[in-house]
């Protein structure tokens, strides 16, 4: 029963790419939509976790909160230029390679020799899941609607901003249950920067606050599967959502691939989601 319950993160997140996609929208619209999802399980977190909410605890969550919403329309700019397919599991590749030296650097979170050992594993095993996930056949690259270049951009930037968005709050200190309202209020805040001249408001923004809705899930049930299953398995555990958003993309959506690029994508997928077991072996 406690793994299911450590199940329902990598399900909610897994399943974000889908359910924007079939809702529709700009990437504006699609980001700001969540943000507003975000924000109401920010609103829900304070009265059931009941935080402290101090001037710094806002400071360090609506920076954080800025730098989610870059990171999160990147991706869904990516999406848009290169497919869910390809997207989540490159994304969640780099997010990880970039947060653990970022971990390892700053904070300095490998201090014996095991650690180093297998974090340098793991961290090899993710750089060739990535390099599998990107590789396209080349009978299929001139694909209509594939924008090689756009998506290469996005995803830096995405990845960019998703690291900041989690070493801010992890140099903080501060508690991480209290910080998701003045996180989310960043969020928004940021996706309005970005969606201001671009037309975010309208039905399909209303719709996407859906997939903020499931967001919201997603980090709530991770926070109650950490005690029954530890750290390690949780964190694990929710990185298999590649797994829903990556191949329910091509059954779902309808992402066309040719038979060696399906071979590339699960190659490349059980890499990532290896290399991520490993990292969280180290948690």
């Amino acid at each position: 029963m406690a793994i299911l319950l450590a199940l329902i993160p990598a399900v909610c997140w897994g399943s974000i790419g889908l359910i924007s996609g079939k809702l529709g929208g700009t990437s504006y619209q699609q980001t700001l939509g969540m943000t507003v999802g975000a924000l109401l399980f920010g609103i829900f977190s304070v009265f059931y976790f009941h935080p402290h909410l101090t001037s710094f605890v806002w400071i360090v969550g609506i920076a954080s909160g800025l730098f989610w919403a870059v990171g999160q329309f990147q991706q869904f700019q990516s999406m848009k230029a290169i497919g869910i397919s390809v997207t989540v599991p490159v994304s969640t590749g780099m997010q990880l390679v970039c947060t653990t030296l970022a971990g390892v650097l700053l904070f300095h979170e490998w201090t014996t020799t095991r650690m180093l050992v297998v974090g340098t594993t793991a961290m090899i095993v993710l750089i060739v899941g990535i390099v599998f996930t990107s590789l396209r056949d080349r009978a299929n690259v001139s694909r209509e609607g594939f924008n090689t270049g756009a998506g290469v951009r996005a995803l830096i930037f995405s990845t960019i901003g998703y690291t900041l968005y989690t070493v801010i709050v992890n140099s903080s200190g501060v508690n991480s249950k209290a910080v998701f309202l003045p996180q989310s209020v960043g969020m928004v805040i940021g996706a309005l920067l970005f969606a201001a001249r671009n037309k975010p408001f309208g039905k399909p923004m209303v719709k996407n606050i859906g997939t903020g809705l499931v967001w919201g899930v997603g980090n709530f049930f991770m926070f109650m599967s950490i005690p029954a299953v530890g750290l390690a398995i949780s964190y694990s555990l929710a990185q298999s959502g590649i797994i829903i958003s990556t191949f329910g993309s091509i059954l779902l959506l309808g992402e066309k691939k040719t038979g060696r690029e399906m071979v590339y994508i699960t190659i490349g997928s059980i890499f990532v989601i290896v290399g991520s077991v490993l990292l969280g072996m180290l948690k």
